[in-house]
């Protein structure tokens, strides 16, 4: 039954991530709030739900190592599984703002998520807010920037969603809280459950299937468009992704309820080789070609993710 949960938990969060998205998009352009600030904020945090749902309940449950494993499991899969498979298929351009935004400023949250869980081996409320105060920060900073570009969220809004009805938009809205609150009480069940069956901790389970089934909507997301030659995802795009799974996703978590570091393997391994794949994109993006990710470097990183995935598991 622990299999039946995760697929059935899998599928939920990712119909009520969907529509989600689709109602608070509607929903804020209906109080005409501007596309851009809709594609910067209400999209990025709408897409970050299926990990805030499955972190918050794995933190109430009393399950922390599932809160933390699947935001850091997440973020390394975003980039050895997302990006590689993703230049596998079709090279990515890289622009200048991710040298001097995006990834900085994900290193920055990295690190600072480090030493936030190093000491005391656990996120308090006032740490969390921290990482919140900074997701703020950010974002101003992305609005601000952004004013000066016409086009930057251009295929990121869809603006027919503002001729939604407003029944149909309750629907939807309803419709995604009660698939993410559903997806996220399955998965934690059938987590835990499949690591006592198994023999294995709970940790190695969230860092490993969990954090790939909550990246498949960017994972299905990036290969269609690869494969249509569409410039619809880009590298600053997923490098966000995981900025917004640190602030929001733990900060929000940790505020409810601190989250508290149950195996030493999270900071001795995880957090090691989630940084480690962080910082490693500089060199390999910067070495053969700095505005272009092709499919070696795509296969450096498969190769560095499946790494990580065999040291995790024996």
């Amino acid at each position: 039954m622990s299999v039946v949960f995760l697929i059935v938990g899998f599928v939920l969060l990712v119909i009520g991530g969907e529509f989600l998205v689709r109602s608070s998009v509607a929903i804020s352009l209906k109080l005409s709030i501007s596309r851009m600030v809709v594609g910067l904020t209400v999209v990025s945090f709408a897409t970050s739900a299926p990990e805030l749902l499955v972190s918050l309940q794995a933190a109430i449950d009393g399950f922390s190592d599932i809160s933390l494993g699947n935001v850091i499991g997440s973020n390394i899969a975003n980039i050895g599984l997302v990006l590689g498979l993703t230049a596998m298929v079709s090279p990515l351009m890289v622009d200048r703002d991710f040298y001097r935004i995006n990834w900085p400023v994900m290193m920055l949250f990295s690190i600072v998520l480090y030493f936030f869980l190093q000491s005391g081996e656990v996120l308090s409320r006032i740490e969390g807010g921290i990482l919140l105060l900074g997701l703020v920060g950010y974002m101003f900073l992305l609005i601000k920037r952004s004013r000066r570009k016409d086009n930057i969220v251009a295929d990121e809004v869809d603006l027919s969603l503002q001729d939604v009805r407003s029944i149909k938009l309750g629907i939807w809205l309803l419709i995604g809280i009660l698939a993410l609150w559903g997806g996220s009480e399955l998965l934690v069940m059938g987590a835990v459950d499949l690591a006592t069956q198994l023999g294995i901790s709970e940790r190695v389970v969230s860092v490993t299937i969990i954090a790939v089934g909550t990246s498949v909507p960017e994972l299905a997301a990036s290969l269609i468009a690869a494969m249509k030659k569409e410039k619809a995802i880009s590298l600053g795009n997923l490098i966000g992704s995981n900025i917004f799974n640190i602030a929001s996703v733990l900060g929000l978590t940790a505020l409810i309820k601190p989250v508290v570091v149950q195996s030493s393997e999270i900071l001795s391994n995880d957090m090691i080789w989630m940084l480690a794949i962080a910082f490693g994109l500089l060199p390999l993006l910067l070495i053969p070609k700095p505005s272009e990710m092709g499919r070696k470097e795509g296969f450096g990183l498969i190769a560095a993710y499946a790494t990580f995935i065999l040291i995790t598991i024996l």
